[in-house]
């Protein structure tokens, strides 16, 4: 299978009477034998570059995107080529050969390995264009299960379909890379077991408070990452002088050195 972008420079010369009707710029799909139907009617790939040349006006407009919509599509239908499932096969075998493929983009090799929020965009992709082939005729069957979802936005609940093949992704509040100013305090006197005023937190079970409340505010104060943060021994920590001093200690770390 090949992948060309397409361009409409001298297409005067195809012997055709009229321009065709393609974006410039396109991704479009061949098969090795650049035929795009055979006895059996169209091919995927005919109907994969349908649906491309639709991306503009179905909320894809950025040409950038148009190459990962199509690539993605076209790996799929290359993995499942591989275990003689074809695109629009029945309901079982395209479910059947999902699971594999979940696996491989989660267990298989490291250059192939997607994140979930990476497989989660993936399935949304192919989601929409087993969505948008059911509804041209192409296809009776797709891969995914769905089941009922709630979300809220803006104080408001909706209900709607959830793919049950996405996976799993933190939550915004376990991902920060960086705690704004007026946070940090209040993030120290947490570790420390004291509430926002300052005083002790008489509801708070937490355990090792002193030792909790000197490493933030020693993670704070030196500014490190957290790659360094997490993989630092405590030999790594450099002894602080006898009385406090104006002076900043050296803190050296893999990365780099950074002074306290």
């Amino acid at each position: 299978m090949h992948q060309a972008i397409y361009s409409s420079a001298k297409w005067e010369s195809w012997g055709l009477e009229f321009r065709p009707a393609i974006p410039e710029g396109m991704p479009l799909l061949f098969d090795d034998d650049l035929l795009f139907e055979d006895s059996n009617g169209s091919r995927p790939v005919n109907v994969i570059n349908r649906w491309a040349c639709e991306l503009p006006t179905n909320g894809v407009p950025a040409p950038k995107s148009w190459l990962y919509y199509v690539r993605t599509v076209r790996e799929w239908l290359e993995f499942i080529s591989e275990h003689g499932v074809s695109l629009f096969d029945s309901r079982t075998r395209l479910k059947g050969v999902l699971g594999s493929y979940s696996v491989y983009r989660a267990r298989g090799p490291v250059q192939h390995r997607f994140a979930a929020s990476t497989w989660n965009q993936n399935i949304g992709i192919l989601a929409g264009f087993y969505k948008w082939a059911a509804g041209e005729g192409f296809a009776e069957a797709e891969p995914f299960t769905y089941r009922q979802g709630v979300s809220a936005f803006a104080g408001q609940m909706r209900r709607g379909l959830a793919n049950q093949a996405r996976r799993r992704q933190a939550k915004p509040h376990v991902t920060i890379k960086y705690l704004d100013e007026g946070f940090s305090d209040l993030f120290l006197k947490g570790l420390a077991g004291l509430d926002p005023n300052g005083e002790r937190d008489l509801a708070y079970r937490g355990r090792e408070l002193t030792r909790n409340a000197a490493v933030g505010r020693m993670v704070v104060s030196s500014g490190l990452r957290s790659q360094e943060f997490t993989y630092l021994l405590v030999c790594e920590v450099p002894a602080l002088p006898s009385r406090r001093t104006a002076v900043p200690v050296s803190f050296p770390v893999p990365e780099g050195r950074v002074l306290v």
